[in-house]
């Protein structure tokens, strides 16, 4: 082979070697300005419901190095329980956890075993409907309770109840308080926009008649 032709194949070759390796791409190669695959977000792990105490509660309280102190409490329309040793604790509106540390401070200097264990027994409470409802009289619930929910459980009396007044009369730490509700807009989807209004133990719902014209 000539030299002239030798250099030609040589020229020849080495384009086609610099062509293959253009053509070539890696997989972890990427181009500036495209984007890769987006990575899916992980799920989060969903937070479970935090259980926070209120009146009508029965807890169970346990001591396991003093089981002679295990005991079962309803909490009292102030809020409160009474325990041996300690007499009276707040425990409505803290979550079983918070009062486990409460009574923990509490009976510290006399239990040697550093545990306290608080669980929800059951809860139910009373709330007493009277005027112009079909019957009625005390409801007993096992979950929170709104005005509007206990009026229409007797049944309303819809030929003379005066819905835009409903009374919720509530004893609160020894001072009766008169709270007025206007469940008629409520009723009639006019107040949408406003927050449910939750019965307490022992609340007193009236509702009273409209004014009879003859």
């Amino acid at each position: 082979m000539s030299p002239k032709l030798l250099m030609s194949s040589l020229v020849a070759a080495a384009l086609l070697t610099v062509f293959t390796g253009c053509q070539t791409t890696s997989p972890e190669f990427q181009p500036i300005g495209t984007e890769g695959p987006k990575l899916q977000p992980q799920p989060q792990p969903q937070q479970s419901e935090v259980t926070t105490l209120r009146e009508g509660d029965t807890l169970r309280i346990e001591f396991p190095g003093a089981p002679n102190l295990n005991t079962r409490r309803q909490i009292r329309a102030d809020g409160k329980i009474e325990l041996p040793l300690v007499g009276e604790v707040m425990a409505a509106g803290k979550t079983p956890d918070q009062l486990e540390k409460e009574l923990l401070k509490l009976y510290g200097p006399q239990i040697i075993s550093k545990e306290i264990t608080v669980a929800v027994d059951s809860t139910s409470f009373p709330v007493f409907v009277s005027g112009a409802v079909l019957r009625p009289g005390k409801i007993t619930s096992d979950r929170p309770l709104t005005a509007l929910e206990a009026i229409m459980d007797p049944g309303i009396d819809y030929s003379k109840a005066q819905l835009k007044a409903v009374k919720v009369i509530r004893n609160t730490n020894g001072r009766v308080e008169h709270i007025t509700l206007d469940l008629d807009r409520v009723i009639k989807g006019k107040a949408q926009e406003v927050k449910p209004f939750y019965l307490k133990p022992s609340d007193i719902v009236f509702v009273p008649e409209r004014f009879q014209w003859f």
